[in-house]
């Protein structure tokens, strides 16, 4: 029972009677209790987390069978370079398929995709890019031979 007065005894009867004093009177409410060091220590969550690796990868370009595992490795994360002469050797053709299948598929995920060279051509997956540098433009005309 909250102490809210004085219990006095009547000089009736054994009731108490409770009288209040102003200053007794609670104006705020009462500063909770503080519990124990070992209470206040938050909960500890165990949380893994999982570092996935980012491979750079090379392998050649053989067929148009291969494009399916290309796809698979930049899916995964992984940045490709592309050798293109073996299956140029075969048919141009197929290299300009596989290359625009290739250009296709990884604009869709979000990738990038350049040449590298004559012979070779990088695929990064969603969130790497690949640094391009841009040639000044001349008006000036180009020298020739004669």
């Amino acid at each position: 029972m909250p102490n809210f007065g004085i219990f006095h005894r009547s000089k009736k009867g054994d009731e108490p009677k409770i009288e209040e004093k102003a200053e007794s009177t609670p104006t705020s409410l009462p500063e909770p209790e503080v519990p124990s060091a070992i209470e206040t220590q938050p909960e500890v969550c165990e949380t893994k987390v999982v570092e996935e690796k980012i491979y750079l990868r090379a392998m050649p370009l053989r067929d148009i069978s291969d494009l399916q595992n290309i796809k698979d490795e930049v899916s995964k994360g992984n940045i490709l370079i592309l050798r293109i002469t073996p299956l140029a050797n075969k048919s141009v053709e197929d290299v300009k398929s596989a290359v625009n299948e290739l250009f296709v598929f990884t604009e869709s995920i979000g990738g990038d995709i350049a040449r590298l060279g004559e012979e070779r051509i990088v695929i990064c997956p969603q969130k790497i890019r690949i640094w391009r540098e841009k040639a000044p433009i001349q008006n000036e005309p180009l020298p020739t031979a004669a």
